[in-house]
C-alpha cells in the first residue's frame, strides 16, 4: 500500500500531523473519507487534508457537571445543558479512575463542530440511560457510530432526613446522521488510536467497546514513545 493515508500502520506513524497527499497518489475508493481537498499554493497540485484535530491518547475533555446539569470543557468553558454528536468511539467499563474508586464508566468520543476530537465521561444512572439507547439501535442493526447522539441533562430530586436534594442524569436520544459525516469518522476511528491516557489503567472490566484502540508498545503513539508528538493541523 504505497500511501501513509491508506495504511493503518503508516497513519499512526504521523497521527497529530494533517496527512497530505498528493492528489496523483489517491483514488476515490482508498482516500478516508475524514480527507478534505486543497491546493498546494506552490505546486498547483490538489492535496488532503485531515479534517480532525486529535493529539492521540489526549482528547479534548469535555465534563458533565451532574451537580449542576451543564456540560463544558476542563471545567472552564460552558456548554449548555445539552451535546449532540455522531460518535467515533466508545466504552461501558468497571475501573478506578480519576481517584474516584472503581465504579462503571461510559466514555464515549467524539469531533466536536470545529473538528476537535472530544471525550466524555458518564457514570451511575446515566450509564444505564445509554444502555437503553444501545439496545433498540442494536435490533434496528445499528450502532452509536451510525447516528446522531443527543444527550440532555435531566433534573432529578431525593430527599433524605427531610431534605431535598437536586441532580442530574444524562439521558441520551438519537436521530438519523447525514452518511457521509458517519463515514468520515468510521474512517478517522480506523486509522488512528481513539483514546484517553488519563483514564486507562490496564485493568478495566469491560462490558462493551467500539472503535476504542489503545496502542501497543511499540506504537509511535504509546505513551513509552522517546518523542513528543506534535499538535496536530487541521483543514
Amino acid at each position: 500500500m504505497a500511501t501513509a493515508t491508506t495504511s493503518k500502520t503508516a497513519a499512526k506513524a504521523t497521527p497529530a500531523a494533517a496527512v497530505t497527499e498528493s492528489a496523483a497518489t489517491l483514488t476515490v475508493s482508498s482516500r478516508p473519507a475524514y480527507l478534505v481537498a486543497g491546493v498546494d499554493e506552490s505546486t498547483g497540485e490538489e492535496t488532503w487534508s485531515n479534517r480532525f484535530r486529535y493529539l492521540p491518547g489526549h482528547p479534548r475533555q469535555v465534563r458533565f457537571d451532574a451537580k449542576a446539569g451543564q456540560f463544558n470543557i476542563n471545567g472552564t468553558v460552558p456548554l449548555g445543558n445539552s451535546l449532540s454528536f455522531i460518535p467515533l468511539a466508545w466504552r461501558v467499563f468497571q475501573d478506578d479512575i480519576l481517584n474516584m474508586g472503581r465504579k462503571l464508566w461510559a466514555e464515549l468520543f467524539f469531533a466536536d463542530d470545529k473538528g476537535a476530537v472530544c471525550a466524555v465521561l458518564f457514570h451511575g444512572y446515566s450509564v444505564e440511560n445509554l444502555y437503553r439507547l444501545i439496545e433498540p439501535l442494536f435490533y434496528d442493526d445499528l450502532t452509536l457510530a451510525d447516528v446522531t447522539v443527543k444527550v440532555t441533562a435531566e433534573k432529578k430530586q431525593t430527599t433524605k432526613d427531610g431534605k431535598t436534594a437536586t441532580y442530574y442524569i444524562a439521558q441520551f436520544s438519537y436521530e438519523a446522521a447525514d452518511a457521509a459525516e458517519v463515514a468520515a469518522r468510521r474512517d478517522f476511528a480506523r486509522d488512528f488510536p481513539i483514546w484517553r491516557a488519563e483514564t486507562y489503567t490496564g485493568a478495566a472490566d469491560i462490558r462493551i467497546q467500539h472503535g476504542y484502540t489503545v496502542p501497543t508498545q511499540d506504537d509511535p503513539t504509546s505513551p513509552a514513545a522517546a518523542e513528543p508528538l506534535a499538535l496536530p493541523q487541521a483543514a
